[in-house]
């Protein structure tokens, strides 16, 4: 059995969050803080259609002015594109630490020093490192 999902379409207006839910005829609602918006529809449609506020989904979403919409869709896409270099790093760190150690005989102390962690640091990757090998 599917769950009805109910859309609830938020924009903000004189401090509040306008709601207006498409699939529910004359179904509208406010909330003043858009973590409210979810319980509120649940509300209104539970009302509305006299059934349970847990019998049914809801999906909010939020419109925004364009310029504001484009500043979420890009801090959004800077974060994805820092968490994708962090990886890189993260792996670049321990190619280096076990070349450092392994292959060049460096002691743990120096490959730290010259990757910027801790010699413990160093030691950790490497047992990670053999343990997934």
């Amino acid at each position: 059995m599917t769950t009805r999902t109910y859309t609830a379409i938020c924009q903000r207006s004189q401090g509040w969050w306008a709601i207006r839910i498409p699939e529910v005829r004359g179904a509208f609602s406010q909330a003043r803080r858009l973590g409210e918006v979810e319980r509120m529809v649940r509300d209104v449609v539970s009302l509305v259609l006299e059934v349970p506020p847990d019998s049914f989904d809801v999906r909010v979403e939020v419109t925004l002015p364009e310029a504001a919409e484009q500043a979420v869709r890009r801090a959004a896409e800077l974060r994805h594109e820092a968490q994708l270099a962090a990886a890189s790093a993260g792996q670049a760190v321990v190619d280096a630490a076990r070349l450092l150690v392994v292959v060049e005989g460096l002691t743990m102390r120096e490959a730290g020093q010259l990757l910027g962690i801790s010699h413990q640091r160093v030691a950790q990757i490497l047992r990670e490192a053999r343990a997934a090998a």
